[in-house]
């Protein structure tokens, strides 16, 4: 269990006068003006960072991440492992750029006292994380942290967690999230996971299984053997549950099979037999339904599944091929790609069925639509002139822009925060016939593209909502 208080800023204290003349006083009072003045004339005009980062480039801000203070040497070495993955998180998102430890001027033991912010002004660090770490009787562990502005001499964020010390990384990410979210305006996205799939072999027995990881790539491990072939995890929205397709060998043949996954317990369930599903199910916002394409006498159609009752419904009944849904964050529209224009194309329907409408205008295929978490757009796949595309648009098809290009990226999935997107890459081959695949982040300016180093080939990400 964990505990988490917000406090205030202990109050900077006023200069003392007294015993003064009124002379000295005035005489104090016009030199410190003048120096006021002058720093505010030698220093840029700075309002609180509010980023946007759909509207391009962004200049890293500065910021200092300090060791947070350990009285002893086991607390010292843990503010010291949160101070890096908070510093880590924040410049892996593109927006800050964390200052070097070695220009540090004030050590972590004085900024208990509180910051000296003139010495954080000389380094250039615009925004300053202090804390404290402290281990209780009990066995838990006491994590504040500060978040200054060191031009305006004001505290930003003060907040106190207690939890096991097993959970410091946990505890840097929600602090990294705070900050982001202080700074931006914007939600974080560092305390989450990402599923996908890990590969490994050769290409014509290539071996895949279920893994998991923090979306820094720490706390990696496997959730299934690698006895069957598995595909396309995806995330429960309101739970820690994950789904994903499985083909099993019933002695004759292959039969794919649709799994609910408890990250919690370990635990497993049969969704249900869906023979020709080509895509893995994707869940409602409220958690309690799936939908996904099933192929039902030679025809592809998309369906939903309640998962309480298991019963399911079929939503579209065309000729063409109707696959890979999405709900909208609200689950009362869907959107899936169809090649019933005579080429695999976006297109976005109601709940029920009703009301299809194309959305996509683009030359080439479109493929593997997404919805963001904040409504706003969504991501795809296209495929053009033989390179793929990782790009975005609109709801209803307008302002579509692509973000990555390369020889073949596919799958892109979005942080719960809307404004992250990741995917995979496949290289081509090399001249003994052999391939990779690797998986990737990308925010929303194009400009920030970082790879998710993972221990074997990794394909099909999926990204969890924030753990609480």
């Amino acid at each position: 269990m964990m505990s988490m208080q917000r406090f205030k800023s202990r109050p900077a204290g006023a200069s003392r006068l007294a015993g003064l003349s009124r002379l000295d006083v005035l005489r104090r009072l016009l030199c410190l003006a003048a120096a006021l003045l002058g720093l505010a004339a030698a220093l840029p005009a700075r309002a609180q960072l509010n980023v946007d980062i759909e509207d391009g480039f962004v200049e890293p801000l500065p910021i200092a991440v300090t060791d947070l203070y350990g009285e002893v040497a086991e607390e010292a070495k843990l503010g010291a492992d949160i101070a890096g993955v908070v510093a880590a998180d924040l410049e892996r998102s593109g927006l800050f750029r964390p200052v070097d430890k070695g220009a540090f001027i004030q050590d972590a033991s004085s900024l208990r006292y509180g910051p000296r912010f003139g010495d954080w002004r000389l380094i250039n660090a615009q925004a300053l994380v202090s804390g404290v770490v402290q281990l209780q009787a009990d066995g838990r562990m006491v994590v504040q942290f500060r978040l200054w502005d060191t031009f305006s001499e004001v505290q930003m964020k003060g907040t106190q967690y207690t939890t096991p010390p097993s959970n410091w990384r946990g505890i840097a990410h929600r602090i990294a999230d705070e900050i982001y979210q202080r700074l931006t305006g914007e939600s974080g996205y560092f305390n989450t996971q990402i599923v996908y799939i890990a590969e490994q072999g050769p290409q014509n027995r290539r071996i895949k299984r279920l893994a998991i990881m923090d979306q820094d790539g720490a706390n990696h491990r496997f959730l299934t053997s690698g006895n069957e072939l598995v595909l396309t995890p995806r995330f429960s929205p309101s739970s820690r549950e994950i789904t994903y397709m499985a083909y099993q060998s019933n002695g004759r043949t292959e039969v794919p099979r649709v799994y609910l996954f408890n990250l919690d317990t370990g635990q497993q369930e049969v969704l249900g037999d869906f023979p020709g599903m080509t895509f893995a199910p994707r869940f409602s916002s409220e958690g309690n339904e799936v939908i996904l394409s099933m192929a039902k006498d030679g025809n592809s159609e998309i369906y939903s599944v309640d998962l309480r009752t298991r019963r399911q419904s079929r939503l579209t009944n065309h000729p063409a091929i109707d696959t890979s849904p999405s709900y909208s964050p609200d689950s009362r529209e869907i959107v899936f790609n169809s090649d019933r224009g005579g080429r695999p194309q976006l297109y976005v329907m109601n709940r029920d069925g009703s009301n299809v409408r194309r959305i996509s205008r683009g030359q080439g295929y479109y493929y593997t639509p997404v919805w963001s978490p904040r409504g706003d757009l969504i991501a795809f796949t296209r495929q053009h002139a033989g390179e793929f595309y990782i790009g975005v648009m609109r709801p209803d098809g307008t302002g579509e822009r692509m973000l990555v290009r390369d020889y073949n990226v596919e799958a892109p999935t979005w942080a719960p925060n809307g404004r992250v997107l990741s995917y995979f890459r496949t290289s081509r081959a090399d001249s003994r016939g052999r391939i990779s695949s690797k998986i990737f982040t990308i925010d929303l300016t194009g400009f920030n593209e970082r790879e998710l180093v993972t221990p074997l080939d990794g394909s099909d990400p999926a990204w969890s909502p924030l753990i609480q």
